[in-house]
């Protein structure tokens, strides 16, 4: 039966677009028209049409149109896209054409479909109103429509199915009334309150964080959550609440199973003789481990030996976790469940419980520790003379902090002053061979608090790597990218060993144009062919040097890149230059790595190579929880950020860079402690300023001045909002007034600028002598954010 059947939604549907047969060829124009039709058909895939309503709905009385629409619609059927019905008339099909995809509910009016490659140009647009009832994290399947008049721009498309819930537990705070409570969420992809029955509040307070099962969902008829509290983690604003609530946002854990505890505490601690069997016994070999000076887990070693023939010996110890956590036990179970280590301002939620990442496995000093290692002979030049895997025996004689190591190395002065200059040495040699192969130097900034014995935020600043730090990184690097290589080379026949592999696929050409072409605004130049690109983005990270825009161009270029993940297909290491690597050195907060020395052990025991399936799906899983633990520990930065600049003098100013341009306003990133937050639009009161989406850039109406990204800008906070986790800034001053070409007030400050002190026109924009154009990293990037780039 038919619904309406000359009423189609006509809101949606499009007229199609005929061009002149003299610039579009018959063919484009039979496709778009062709696109058209089924566009038609897909908007309005709950009605069926005869031939004769489209001819009406198309406007259509030209014979030779009428028969090239009826050749159309017989080639959609053939297509399968079209489905004729009994009575003639003719519906869409709905298992044509569609997707299924993750919702990426960024917005309050519409949301992406994030499709399974990952690719956000293929992500699907949908508005809000055509998600039937499905909410940021949902699975669904998603109907896209044949629009040609969308050429170019995102593909379109309305939820058809809900395949599967992303969640059904969410935290938020709790307002309780006299016959009910709601739930305002803490997630800023959830836009609506979740609704509490008084008889399900669980006992949570007023102003309470709590976590909620979700019984009811948003749907066509009833636009609101119902839920019920399952868990109140204590009052909003304490540190501990807010950061097992942001543990809870995003779905990972907070403590251990009973039952999981038990088992760890009942593996021995004693190292027997049967443990030492057929290990490689570096017990008496200098050895000594560099880390955080808060850090408990010590996952790496590493030993030192001159050779008699002048080259050395370097042994990468790494924790013999497999050893320990065995297939098939509730521990490994746990650790691919959680898959990762959870970093927090103020703490770490292990991936294996403390008796195995504090003692068991942890390198502490004067203990003799399992381990599996990497040894190297290097010539005083770098260079592999040989290589040795397996599984080994040390006793680290010393614990060394990254600040003591740093000392070391500085003055020349207390333990092990000759080891820590030689691998310093080695260390700036892999690190030049490196480079001078196409590795790209990116170092992103990350920040450090000091805290009060109440979590209470006293200072933030940004960390500084030093030697110290890129001493240990680089023979880090060196053991991963050597044990892929290791593995790669005893496969036998046709098809190679497979192996768990860290990739991070070349980036994009067209994002890297769009790149090239927007830093030139600000006197950079980069090569986007493949031969020539790490050189010129090296090279235009080192002209950032010191820079006011060094830190949000850096940023930008992180985005532009591929983001690195685990794979067993060999896809390589863009931004290391690595041909093949993987993750073998921090088995004690990484599964990843945990899968890489069983398989290392597996060839070295003479294995065939390992179901590829099984270990690409621990890989996936491993990239997942991965992404969702670095969420998690932004959103802990960015509250502790917020709580800090909650506590300043609000009549205090700061010195500031424009990091984000919007249609809301812009974003400011505080030179001295990269704290950043938003000054709107509405607040910019010396005239009506609109957003130019071409320039990224604010522009006064009146006044033609403008504001766009990296430019030096004063500001003090407006406000603090702890539950959005965002702050608000007022604009005291911006130093550089810039105005467009053309208005008057530009041609006077142009003629006052060239007749002062003698000043050359090419010094006038800015301290670093270049104009600056912007971009919006933040309104423009859906899932922008700080973040360090991780190997």
């Amino acid at each position: 039966m038919r619904n309406n059947r000359n009423k189609p939604r006509e809101k949606h549907s499009q007229k199609p677009q005929r061009e002149n047969p003299a610039v579009q060829s018959a063919n484009s124009f039979l496709d778009e028209l062709k696109g058209d039709v089924a566009a038609f058909f897909e908007i309005n895939n709950e009605d069926s049409f005869t031939q004769a309503d489209v001819l009406e709905h198309f406007d259509v009385n030209d014979r030779k149109m009428k028969l090239i629409l009826h050749g159309l619609i017989g080639e959609l059927v053939e297509e399968g896209r079209l489905t004729r019905l009994d009575d003639g008339s003719y519906r869409a099909n709905e298992e044509a054409g569609t997707t299924e995809g993750i919702v990426d509910h960024v917005n309050q009016k519409f949301a992406f479909v994030v499709t399974p490659d990952g690719d956000r140009e293929t992500d699907i647009y949908v508005p809000t109103e055509e998600l039937a009832g499905a909410i940021d994290g949902d699975r669904v399947r998603v109907m896209t429509f044949s629009d040609s008049g969308n050429r170019g721009r995102r593909v379109e498309g309305r939820v058809t199915e809900i395949v599967e819930r992303g969640r059904t537990e969410v935290v938020g705070r709790i307002q309780v009334w006299a016959t009910y409570g709601f739930v305002v969420p803490d997630s800023k992809k959830l836009y609506e309150d979740i609704h509490i029955a008084k008889e399900k509040l669980g006992g949570a307070k007023d102003g309470d964080k709590v976590i909620v099962r979700l019984t009811k969902f948003p749907d066509e008829r009833k636009n609101r959550f119902e839920g019920e509290v399952i868990t109140v983690l204590g009052p909003a604003g304490q540190n501990n609440t807010e950061m097992h609530a942001i543990l809870a946002e995003f779905g990972l854990p907070i403590t251990f199973p009973e039952a999981i505890e038990k088992e760890a505490e009942a593996i021995p601690t004693k190292i027997s003789k049967k443990d030492l069997a057929k290990r490689r016994d570096f017990r008496e070999v200098t050895t000594f481990t560099i880390d955080p000076i808060d850090a408990k887990d010590f996952d790496d070693a590493l030993s030192v030996q001159m050779l008699e023939n002048g080259n050395y010996e370097i042994g990468v110890h790494i924790a013999d976790v497999t050893h320990y956590v065995k297939p098939g036990t509730l521990l490994e179970e746990e650790a691919y469940k959680r898959a990762t280590s959870v970093y927090l301002v103020d703490r770490v939620v292990p991936m294996l419980p403390e008796k195995l990442s504090n003692n068991l496995c942890s390198l502490r000093p004067h203990e003799d520790k399992l381990t599996f290692s990497a040894v190297f002979e290097l010539t005083p030049e770098a260079k592999i003379v040989k290589e040795w895997f397996g599984r080994t025996v040390i006793h680290s004689d010393r614990r060394f902090a990254y600040e003591e190591a740093q000392e070391i190395m500085d003055t020349g002065v207390g333990d092990y002053v000759e080891e820590f200059q030689l691998l310093n040495s080695l260390a700036y040699k892999l690190r030049d061979e490196r480079f001078r192969k196409g590795a790209i130097n990116f170092e992103t900034v990350e920040v450090r608090f000091k805290l009060d014995e109440n979590g209470v935020p006293l200072s933030v600043h940004p960390k500084v790597r030093k030697d110290a730090h890129k001493l240990i990184e680089e023979f880090m690097l060196l053991a991963n990218k050597q044990v892929a290589e290791f593995v790669h080379g005893l496969s036998k026949g046709t098809e190679p060993n497979t192996m768990v592999y860290r990739v991070h696929e070349s980036p994009d050409e067209a994002k890297l144009q769009v790149f090239s072409e927007f830093v030139k605004r600000f006197g950079y130049k980069i090569k986007v062919d493949g031969e020539h690109l790490s050189g010129s983005l090296n090279g235009m990270i080192e002209d950032l040097e010191g820079k006011p825009e060094q830190n949000m161009l850096q940023q930008l270029a992180v985005r532009t890149m591929a983001k690195a993940r685990y794979s067993t297909e060999d896809l390589g290491h863009f931004g290391l230059a690595f041909r093949r690597y993987s993750h073998f050195t921090s088995p004690i907060r990484r599964y990843p790595d945990m899968m890489a020395h069983r398989l290392l052990q597996h060839y070295l025991d003479k294995g065939k190579s390992a179901d590829r399936a099984e270990y690409e799906a621990r890989s996936k899983h491993s990239s997942e929880r991965e992404r969702m633990a670095t969420e998690a520990e932004r959103a802990s930065i960015k509250y502790k950020q917020v709580e800090f600049m909650s506590r300043m003098d609000p009549t205090r100013t700061f010195e500031g860079i424009i990091s984000g341009v919007t249609d809301f306003g812009i974003f400011v990133e505080i030179t001295e402690n990269s704290c950043e937050g938003l000054v709107r639009m509405t607040d910019l009161t010396d005239d009506f300023y609109e957003f130019d989406k071409d320039n990224y850039r604010l522009v006064g109406r009146r006044t033609k001045k403008f504001y766009t990204f990296g430019d030096a800008v004063t500001v003090k906070v407006k406000e603090t909002n702890l539950g959005r986790r965002s702050i608000d800034f007022w604009l005291v001053d911006d130093h550089a007034k810039h105005l467009l070409p053309g208005s008057e007030r530009g041609r006077k400050s142009r003629r006052d600028s060239d007749s002062s002190n003698g000043q050359s026109k090419r010094s006038r924009s800015g301290s670093s002598g270049r104009r600056k154009e912007g971009t919006a990293p933040k309104g423009e990037n859906r899932r922008g954010g700080r973040k360090r780039q991780r190997a």
